[in-house]
């Protein structure tokens, strides 16, 4: 049997507000969450990209500013996908996906079936800012300890991914993670595309492969804040170090040192105050910075420094 492929586009589009990381997500008919998504017309699209933004602002109403492209997703089983993007039983989808940053949670038009979400309600074992999450020993490992049951390759591959017996937590290892429980069948996509009924698993469950794209998305938003200074694209154009400090925080789910962090801030020399505080109603008010995007084009670039204030106990 020929099979058609189909290219198809994905956004993971983050922005951080209070503390918490925000993705935009959006609603298929079955009501299942989803990434911002369409089809590539090759006829009449010129640039992916260009693609990208037309769809994205149709389906969300929210315009994308920055974009860099993610990675190239071929999983079988996408069928969730299919009756909005028009595929048939003898087409395969790949999938494009795009990551994006706004320093702005944008209002969104209330006709659009598009809202803001934290990721950690799909990911809440990555959230590590008060300690390491009790449902890592409580409820994931023994599954998985059963998982690995007789098989000592696998059960290194779990300690290593959720920095256990003498192995360190590695914030970045987004994705390692979550294929693992989906591997482990404790993701619920894992049963769908096994065409069995839901079973007792971890973090809210997204459309067919969309969960893999996001842990994608920040997997490599957390690994880039250490060699290019990303962080401030989610920051607006005046900030105070706090706000700074606590946005890394929210994106790499880990609680940072301060005065390290403030130090390594002064050394680097991409931020510079403002001297103008910021309206306070109690305590000593906070001076406003800015990031000198200008020092882009004289120097290398280099990602901000995250001196954690205590990894999580292996």
């Amino acid at each position: 049997m020929n099979v058609e492929l189909q290219i198809g586009l994905s956004a993971v589009i983050i922005t951080v507000e209070s503390g918490s990381p925000l993705f935009l997500e959006t609603r298929l008919s079955d009501q299942a969450s989803a990434l911002p998504f369409g089809a590539f017309d090759p006829a009449n699209d010129r640039t992916f990209e260009l693609a990208l933004r037309g769809w994205v602002a149709k389906q969300t109403g929210f315009p994308l500013g920055h974009v860099e492209q993610l990675y190239t997703f071929g999983d079988q089983n996408r069928d969730a996908l299919e009756e909005q993007v028009q595929t048939s039983l003898n087409t395969r989808q790949i999938s494009v996906g795009y990551l994006a940053l706004t320093p702005v949670k944008s209002n969104l038009d209330v006709s659009f079936e598009a809202a803001w979400r934290d990721w950690y309600t799909h990911f809440p074992w990555e959230d590590h800012r008060k300690g390491r999450p009790a449902m890592i020993a409580d409820k994931i490992m023994p599954r998985l300890t059963t998982w690995a049951a007789g098989n000592e390759q696998r059960l290194q591959r779990a300690h290593l991914a959720f920095g256990l017996n003498n192995s360190q937590w590695l914030e970045e290892r987004v994705l390692e993670r979550y294929e693992l429980l989906y591997e482990a069948g404790l993701a619920q996509e894992a049963a769908h595309d096994a065409g069995l009924p839901p079973t007792d698993v971890f973090g809210r469950p997204m459309a067919a492969d969309h969960r893999r794209i996001l842990a994608t998305g920040i997997s490599r938003l957390r690994g880039k804040l250490k060699y290019h200074p990303v962080i401030f694209d989610l920051m607006p154009e005046k900030f105070t170090l706090s706000s700074l400090q606590q946005t890394a925080e929210a994106v790499l789910g880990l609680a940072l040192h301060k005065q390290n962090f403030r130090r390594a801030l002064d050394k680097s020399g991409l931020v510079e105050g403002l001297g103008e505080m910021e309206a306070h109603t109690g305590g000593r008010p906070a001076e406003y910075y800015r990031f000198k995007r200008e020092m882009l084009s004289t120097r290398a670039r280099k990602g901000v420094s995250t001196p954690v204030a205590k990894r999580p106990e292996a």
